[in-house]
């Protein structure tokens, strides 16, 4: 396991203010018990951060067809739609949503060259909500396969305020590895070509990177 490298500076600001406020809790209150409550309660919080950005080794499975998870959560979306910013046809979308305790780094779902990456400010709606993939704030991007296009956006949620993605157009990327991350709860859509064999169901609890969402044609 890892701590994401673009998280280092979210964890030390925690970490100074944490220690900051169990200075003051020590110093001032007279209490002990209360003191050394609020102490403990606040040095879980600093570790909780860390822990919260980290990026766990992942086993990805072979096979030049498979799209894997990009993100760990629950499966709140299975369905045929138009994908219009950017496929501008009709697909499989798949949706993830993370909770506040799933691992929030991100990780590519297939492999293949970065045709597509756009950023889009916006809104902090609960991010299982459907009309979250286009009014909350997200990142767009697509990747050529050789099998056809894949596109994926990650999606902020109420909680979430900062979406990292390391997508470059025209870069080559390998499945299963990190493209970015979200943090705090938040949701991860793929949209696959129509004839693609979806592997999961809704309700199923998936890992990033292990678990086989789809197998293209």
């Amino acid at each position: 396991m890892k701590i994401d490298k673009n998280s280092y500076g979210t964890i030390a600001i925690a970490w100074l203010v944490c220690a900051l406020l169990v200075y003051i809790s020590l110093e001032f209150i007279n209490i002990k018990a209360l003191s050394w409550g609020i102490s403990a309660v606040l040095t879980g919080f600093a570790f909780f951060v860390f822990w919260f950005h980290r990026v766990p080794v992942r086993h990805t499975p072979s096979g030049d067809n498979l799209v894997t998870s990009g993100a760990d959560g629950r499966v709140v979306i299975i369905r045929k739609t138009f994908e219009k910013e950017y496929l501008k046809r009709e697909c499989i979308q798949v949706s993830v949503y993370m909770d506040f305790f799933n691992v929030h780094a991100n990780f590519w779902p297939v492999g293949g060259r970065v045709t597509y990456y756009k950023y889009h400010p916006g809104k902090y709606l609960l991010a299982f909500l459907p009309k979250a993939a286009e009014e909350n704030e997200h990142s767009s991007t697509a990747i050529d396969t050789g099998h056809g296009e894949v596109f994926f956006k990650q999606i902020a949620g109420t909680f979430a305020r900062r979406i990292v993605c390391y997508s470059e157009t025209g870069s080559i990327e390998a499945r299963g590895k990190q493209c970015g991350i979200i943090k705090f709860g938040s949701r991860f859509d793929v949209f696959l070509p129509l004839d693609a064999e979806v592997k999961v169901h809704l309700g199923q609890e998936i890992k990033a990177a292990e678990t086989i969402v789809a197998e293209l044609k």
